[in-house]
């Protein structure tokens, strides 16, 4: 690679706690984009955020910058990387994630424009043998698909911010521990930048292939979305990444599980009402489901349909808890 002698410095900044399995992999990726002839990527810096595994001796074997963080989150860790860093552009890599080659050198052509203060990219699915990994990873794909090249959503796990973008908004919010990126491109947006999307950037990515941790993580995503609606950062109609069918889809999962009792205690047919809500929440998983089936021609992409159903009872569950403990004690920033 020929850097163009316009092209700004980078700094790559990891943020990582208990990530021994992926930083390895993580790492050496970047060392080999930083290595190329000419790249603009001149420092990496991993922001250790309270590991008690392996990791920070894993890292320390590495030709990379080490930070520690107390613990605060990847917020918090992120944060520290961006203060620490001295170049033009910071590019966020999620520990987990692997990136091509070319991830860095598809991402700055959009930064040519000196309206957009930031621009993400995509994924390749690291489990593919995964059922419920590659379901979630078609998914993602979908949407990315259907996003344009100016959006109103960036996620973090392949991300390139202006420094100075990061300075004029105070970087990421540490209060929130998932959705710290859509609540910060809702500031950026603000500020009067444009965040820009570049499919052909991909990190490879383990997604999970475990159903509780899953549905787990789906619990914290809801439990963080009503945080950002309260702020008001959140976009109840929808985004680039997702729509007002997906947002309405956790709060039609709690009417449905409010209407049980109804069954148990109305004579048949006004009992059937409970099935109502159910039924429809399951119709809405069917076009997306279609979608994926059709693209990818894949039959077991049908199990996306019962997947979706039952995250947005997840979800909703968060979002339940997320209120009660928002209302309980509202925070300030």
């Amino acid at each position: 690679m020929s850097q163009n002698k316009g092209t700004p410095c980078v700094t790559a900044v990891v943020p990582g706690r208990n990530c021994q399995k992926t930083i390895t992999s993580c790492l050496n990726a970047l060392i080999a984009i930083r290595e190329q002839p000419g790249s603009p990527l001149t420092e990496i810096v991993f922001v250790d955020d309270g590991s008690t595994d392996d990791t920070p001796a894993l890292v320390k074997a590495l030709p990379v910058r080490v930070i520690s963080g107390p613990g605060a989150g990847p917020g918090g860790a992120r944060n520290l990387g961006w203060r620490e860093s001295s170049t033009p552009l910071v590019w966020f890599v999620d520990s987990d994630c692997t990136a091509a080659p070319n991830a860095l050198d598809a991402l700055l052509p959009h930064l040519a424009d000196p309206t957009v203060g930031a621009v993400s990219g995509s994924y390749t699915n690291g489990n593919p043998r995964s059922v419920l990994a590659t379901a979630i990873h078609e998914e993602i794909i979908e949407r990315h698909l259907a996003m344009p090249s100016h959006v109103d959503f960036l996620a973090t796990f392949n991300v390139v911010y202006r420094r100075d973008v990061l300075a004029e908004t105070d970087g990421f919010d540490e209060r929130f521990l998932k959705a710290q990126d859509a609540e910060l491109s809702s500031r950026v947006l603000q500020g009067g930048h444009q965040l820009g999307f570049e499919i052909s950037s991909t990190v490879e990515h383990d997604h999970e292939t475990g159903w509780i941790s899953y549905l787990r993580t789906q619990r914290q995503q809801g439990y963080w979305r009503v945080w950002l609606y309260f702020v008001g950062s959140g976009k109840p109609a929808g985004d680039s990444y997702s729509n007002l069918l997906d947002h309405v889809q956790p709060p039609l999962a709690m009417i449905a599980l409010a209407a049980l009792p109804v069954a148990l205690v109305t004579p048949f047919p006004w009992s059937t009402i409970a099935a109502v809500p159910f039924a429809l929440l399951f119709l809405l998983q069917l076009p997306l489901t279609i979608r994926l089936v059709k693209r990818t021609r894949s039959l077991r992409l049908s199990i996306f349909a019962p997947m979706s159903f039952l995250r947005s009872f997840w979800r909703g569950v968060g979002m339940t808890e997320g209120t009660l403990r928002y209302l309980a004690k509202r925070p300030t920033r």
